[in-house]
């Protein structure tokens, strides 16, 4: 905790008035405090025997101190408590409490009034928690202060009250402190047994003394407010009006009202007109201004009445023209609403600093040292994320995910969980192994560490030979909590019941939820490899688990493109590689899967219980290197800021310079993977990662290869591998590189860069013109019919297909003959428009 300064005071209203809090000042307050201990009803600090003096050397003593601090009181102007705070994890606690960053210690001491008041100790309690809980952390994790004005930003409370001390006890119950456990404090006269106890953001703002909100809480659904709502209505209204304008759903016209803005435009539907500002750049995007929106309805004489601006009414307006079925239109919506509220929650995380800004991610990625402090920035950087699908409007619907779910599970909280695992009866089961891989390496043996520990697999043996069983006959299968509350424990009852499935327990390794929420990062050991499990929610068209039968051939599929990448010489020196999926797991022994089945129909039953390991991008660092997300240069932080922009100014080197490497890393290897060897992946945001230095991209891993790759012609390829071909068309093939590339990440980063005026779009897409034109160049023999720098290309629509069908966009058998075209595009990369 900082230490405290004279500037710093708080202020909060309550029932009885004014509150203010102030750094104690020794030589000036002694007395008064000497007053107030010295009094019966302070018996429990055990200090009524000090003199002034005493009291004045003590009170100088905590305020010297870096980790401790005390502050003054007052009710209306009039000094009426004491308050310490303290760091838990240095002071107190140290070797009794397991502290928690953002942990923050208070002592409170209410003076004796000279005439009782009813409701003090309330009031007291209640400024001295807002005082504690409200702001944001310091640095470090730390809770602290130094802005006038602000609160200490701590997440947790912590207290130790003697046991004896029944009034403060219910006091503590009244703010919602938890008792955790008894615990012995303190030597000699001043031992003492203490209830050592907690109180959250969510349970102070959840107690009765807590009064309604507190910045950060989460107990109460305190997103779900006008304050973070109407900036979320907006932001999701200005991108379905992109979007679906993009996609040619419809074609907003010039606004020719007078004291329209040049560049406003409208959009008229049933008795309801839209006005915005937007500008229009290559590709038909649109970037249209959140906070210029206006809907308007026509009332006769009247004129026009304002309306709310509301993303799930445009939806209901536009329905005539998106026409989506109507036994999948509330699903739809529903999937809005969640992505609306999963925005607000964002926004009031970003506004509350629980996510840092472009900035603190920046500062956060180039002060990091050493590995874990290389591994947490990553990760800062992942939870900040919101647009890892920035073409989709519904892209966070997660269907199922109570709130509390949501918070504790959602990429964007970046919260920390266990994983459950099973023991999965092994003649039911199916564990594929990359080549240099075995079962022993990859769970773990005596004195070698894999993905279970020792002390881990000899616990899971125990619990299997308290019921009879035998461990040899199992396979560990780890699976989400959610996934084991909803899905396992009842839609595979039998199959636990049974003991094909015997549930040991979580697991000791903590691990965060990625953008691809199914896949989560090792946070105690960043170095091991991701887990990927079949969560099994309903999100952005399609229930997002993992099919046993694709899982069985992930790791061959995988070796073959990881060798083929290896060996060549070109993408060698891009620097690209990819993150192996090296082992999967799959149980086959429910029901569902010894029902028959419809080839032609989905059967989402199927694909609940498979997990797999993805190996981790932190070992391949080298100094000085950092690890991001590709979804970062798509994001912007509430306040508009842009992390590419920041990312290319911070750098250092001109605009062009940075975007060239960025596409050298980006864009050449992917050309190159489709004109050699007519293999194309799925290169969106999420499965992109770019590793920088100094703020330039060097190079970039891609992942989710198992699920995703494809290959586009008749190359021979291994039996177990051959499930990845889809032949095509030459002008099909194209479109791994127009659609996923230049539709899907580029064009959106253009206009960022140009709105922020960091790079024209011209510019922008010259050097996208001259990077497939180099790879050309220096590879004067390869004969390919992709012709890249054609003028037009096809027009494929992402959100027509989730309108389409909100439950299954595409089958996955057949991709190719699901998709939906809208004509063609103009090539901003084409011969005619690059010149």
């Amino acid at each position: 905790m900082s230490a405290p300064t004279t500037a710093h005071t708080f202020t909060t209203t309550t029932r009885l008035g004014e509150v203010t809090l102030e750094p104690v000042v020794p030589v000036r307050d002694a007395g008064l405090v000497q007053g107030w201990l010295s009094h019966p009803a302070a018996s429990y600090w055990q200090m009524a025997g000090l003199r002034v003096d005493e009291v004045r050397e003590y009170l100088a003593g905590v305020q010297a101190g870096p980790h401790e601090a005390a502050w003054l009181g007052r009710l209306d102007g009039e000094p009426v408590f004491l308050t310490e705070t303290y760091d838990p994890a240095r002071v107190v606690l140290a070797d009794v409490h397991d502290a928690r960053p953002g942990d923050l210690g208070m002592h409170l001491l209410v003076a004796p009034p000279a005439t009782p008041r009813h409701g003090l100790t309330d009031a007291v309690m209640t400024a001295v928690m807002r005082f504690c809980l409200s702001g944001e952390r310091a640095a470090g994790g730390q809770a602290g202060g130094g802005q006038a004005g602000a609160g200490l930003g701590a997440t947790r409370v912590v207290v130790e009250p003697d046991v004896g001390n029944r009034k403060i006890a219910a006091k503590n119950a009244a703010a919602g402190f938890r008792v955790l456990r008894e615990i012995d404090l303190g030597r000699g006269a001043h031992a003492k047994r203490a209830a050592l106890s907690v109180a959250t953001r969510a349970d102070f703002a959840a107690s009765a003394l807590g009064g309604g909100p507190l910045p950060g809480s989460s107990m109460l659904a305190t997103h779900l407010t006008p304050e973070h709502m109407e900036p979320a209505h907006r932001h999701l209204v200005a991108k379905t009006l992109a979007e679906l304008a993009h996609e040619r759903l419809f074609q907003p016209e010039p606004d020719d009202a007078a004291g329209s803005p040049p560049d406003g435009y409208r959009l008229a539907l049933d008795g309801v007109t839209y006005r915005f500002t937007a500008r229009r750049y290559a590709l038909e995007h649109w970037v249209v201004d959140p906070a210029s929106v206006r809907r308007t309805a026509t009332a006769g004489m009247r004129g026009d009445v304002e309306l709310p601006v509301d993303a799930l009414e445009l939806i209901a307006e536009l329905q005539p023209l998106l026409q989506v079925p109507d036994a999948l239109l509330a699903t739809y919506l529903e999937e809005l609403s969640a992505t609306l509220a999963a925005a607000a929650a964002k926004r009031e995380r970003e506004t509350d600093g629980h996510t840092p800004s472009v900035r603190g991610l920046l500062e956060a990625l180039r002060t990091a040292s050493g590995t874990r402090a290389v591994a947490e920035s990553f990760q800062q950087v992942e939870a900040a994320m919101s647009e890892g699908h920035p073409g989709f409007v519904a892209n966070n619907g997660r269907i199922g995910f109570s709130l509390s779910d949501y918070r504790a599970y959602a990429p964007e909280r970046g919260r920390r969980m266990r994983l459950l695992w099973l023991a999965a009866r092994r003649e039911h089961t199916h564990l594929a192994l990359a080549a240099d891989q075995t079962e022993t390496g990859h769970y773990g043996a005596p004195g070698r560490l894999g993905e279970l520990s020792d002390a881990e697999r000899a616990a899971f043996a125990d619990r299997l030979a308290a019921r009879g069983l035998e461990s040899a006959d199992y396979l560990y299968l780890p699976v989400h909590p959610w996934q084991w509350e909803h899905r396992v424990a009842i839609t595979f009852a039998a199959d636990v019941a049974r003991g094909d499935l015997v549930p040991l327990g979580p697991g000791s390794d903590e691990y965060q939820p990625q953008q691809s929420i199914r896949t989560l990062f090792n946070r105690t050991r960043p170095e091991r490899h991701y887990v990927k499990v079949a969560l099994a929610i309903q999100n952005m068209g399609f229930l997002r688990g993992l099919s046993p039968a694709y899982m069985r051939a992930t790791p061959a599929i995988n070796d073959w493109v990881a060798d083929l990448v290896a060996g060549d010489e070109t993408l060698r020196g891009t620097g690209f590689s990819l993150l192996r999926e090296v082992a999967s797991v799959g149980y086959t022994g429910d029901v569902y899967h010894r029902a028959p089945s419809n080839k032609a129909q989905p059967n989402p039953h199927r694909k609940m219980l498979a997990a797999l390991w993805r190996e981790s991008p932190v070992p391949r660092l080298a100094a000085g290197e950092r690890l991001v997300t590709m979804a970062s240069l798509l994001h912007r932080d509430a306040a508009g800021t842009s992390f590419a922009t920041a990312l290319v100014r911070e750098s250092g080197v001109p605009a062009e310079q940075w975007l060239r490497a960025y596409l050298d890393a980006y864009l050449y290897p992917l050309v190159h993977c489709l004109l050699r060897y007519e293999l194309a992946f799925m290169p969106h945001g999420e499965n992109l990662m770019l590793v920088l230095q100094d703020g330039v991209v060097r190079r970039a891993i891609m992942k989710d290869i198992g699920e995703e790759v494809v290959l586009l012609g008749d190359r021979p390829l291994p039996d177990r591998v051959e499930r990845i071909r889809a032949v095509v068309d030459d002008d099909e093939k194209a479109l791994a590189i127009f659609t996923d590339v230049f539709d899907g990440v580029l064009r959106h980063l253009s206009g960022i860069l140009a709105e922020d005026g960091v790079l024209a779009e011209d510019r922008f897409w010259a050097l996208v013109a001259e990077t497939i034109d180099r790879h050309a160049a220096e590879h004067p023999g390869l004969s390919s019919g992709v012709d890249l720098r054609a003028a037009r290309f096809a027009h494929s629509c992402l959100n027509r297909l989730q309108l389409r069908n909100t439950l299954q966009m595409v089958d996955l058998t057949n991709q190719s003959e699901s998709l939906i075209y809208a004509g063609t595009l103009a090539n901003p990369a084409g011969r005619q428009a690059v010149r």
